[in-house]
């Protein structure tokens, strides 16, 4: 069998077909972690080429455009300089002498990554009027999220879809051989909730319906990705100056295992820049059985918000993930029952349920903070937020500060 090099993601196209909990839970990939207090980047992209005989590319080769999966087919490490992260494709006999032999960086499994299973409501005619964007204020906001850059980390976008004609959009695949185009929808559908207006009716659905967009696509057309793809949107979210990352996708997480240090990496990077990150904590509960699931990766990374869902009673979604390792906290609440949005066409709207669609709704609300408070970091958006959500009569454990509300 050959090693699995960086740009051979056949098993990732051949093998995950969808979020279920019986998928891989790893790429057959690992991430070296570097110690950046005893090592130079410099210095281990040196030890992978002469030590143990790599051909690595570095993400500084990128300077005009991200890195392409497509252009590292002969390259065997992939080095992420801002992160001081390096991903490899290795034998994993060479993968456990790296392990014995050096110090300075920790060897850790790439995640395969989903998006969270969404529940789809068949008889959505009474949903139209997106009850979410009323529950949280947005309807009297005077705020639209104008001017600021949002980014959807997802599935990609309906570039053809209707509803968006006349709005700002930037998009990159980094999906090899898959272009931005969304042939699965679940990213059209957050996008929407993120940043959509109104529909063909004139029902508003959207949040920040003034924002300007930027879709990252970092899963396939069937729903899966490699955490690698994940790293590399997040940098290009970063570095073309997003204030609001959104993620509604995600690995599940046992209980007692810790957040990833590789994504951790990332939205320290990304906080450094000015860019607030919040993510889905995941659809793996089944509270109606007495059945708890920690909040997913990397929604339970410390630098990363993660969102639980209500529906519209304001009662925890059944699927919702909740607080059960230490590191893995529900930061604060958004409607996630029974979520009206656009879809890729033909089919054009959609309802669905799950922390995904929650999870654009904080981040539609957060674009709408920072065209009330352009100069605001991260950390006052955070605050805002959680100053101005309705406290829930819940379990913090279930839903953080409460429910998110729009700023007035």
């Amino acid at each position: 069998m050959q090693p699995p090099r960086l740009g051979r993601q056949t098993f990732l196209k051949d093998n995950i077909v969808s979020a279920a909990s019986n998928n891989p839970r790893y790429t057959g990939r690992y991430f070296l972690i570097i110690d950046k207090n005893s090592r130079e980047i410099m210095d281990v992209i040196r030890l992978l080429e002469k030590k143990w005989g790599l051909a690595v590319a570095s993400t500084a080769d990128f300077s005009t455009s991200p890195p392409d999966e497509n252009q590292l087919k002969n390259a065997d490490a992939l080095v992420f300089n801002e992160l001081g992260v390096a991903l490899v494709g290795v034998e994993e006999e060479k993968v456990s002498q790296m392990r014995l032999s050096t110090t300075g960086f920790l060897v850790i499994p790439e995640k395969a990554v989903y998006i969270p299973d969404e529940v789809l409501v068949e008889n959505d005619n009474n949903n139209k009027a997106a009850w979410g964007i009323r529950a949280t204020g947005v309807l009297h906001s005077p705020y639209t999220g104008a001017g600021v850059k949002v980014a959807i980390l997802d599935t990609g976008f309906a570039i053809n879809h209707p509803d968006f004609e006349e709005r700002e959009i930037t998009a990159i695949s980094f999906v090899p051989d898959e272009t931005i185009d969304d042939l699965h929808g679940h990213g059209t559908h957050c996008t929407g909730i993120a940043c959509g207006s109104v529909n063909e009716e004139g029902e508003r659905y959207g949040v920040a319906s003034g924002a300007h967009i930027f879709v990252g696509k970092v899963l396939s057309d069937m729903g899966s990705g490699a955490q690698s793809w994940i790293l590399n949107g997040m940098e290009w979210a970063v570095k073309n100056g997003c204030k609001v990352l959104s993620m509604s996708l995600g690995s599940p997480v046992s209980e007692g295992e810790s957040y990833d240090i590789a994504y951790e990496r990332a939205a320290q990077f990304a906080l450094s820049k000015g860019t607030f990150i919040v993510a889905a904590a995941g659809n793996d509960s089944r509270r109606s059985k007495n059945l708890f699931s920690p909040v997913a990766s990397p929604a339970d990374c410390p630098s990363i918000l993660a969102i639980a869902a209500v529906d519209q009673e304001l009662q925890v979604g059944d699927f919702s993930n909740r607080a059960i390792n230490s590191s893995g906290l529900i930061d604060i609440a958004a409607p996630g029952v029974d979520i009206y949005s656009s879809w890729s066409m033909p089919t054009r709207y959609r309802t669905l349920s799950g922390t995904s669609m929650a999870t654009p709704h904080v981040a539609g609300i957060a674009a709408l903070l920072f065209e009330k408070y352009p100069d605001a970091t991260p950390a006052m958006i955070e605050k805002e937020l959680r100053k101005n959500a309705h406290i829930l009569p819940l379990a913090v454990e279930d839903v953080g500060a409460g429910l998110s509300i729009a700023p007035k």
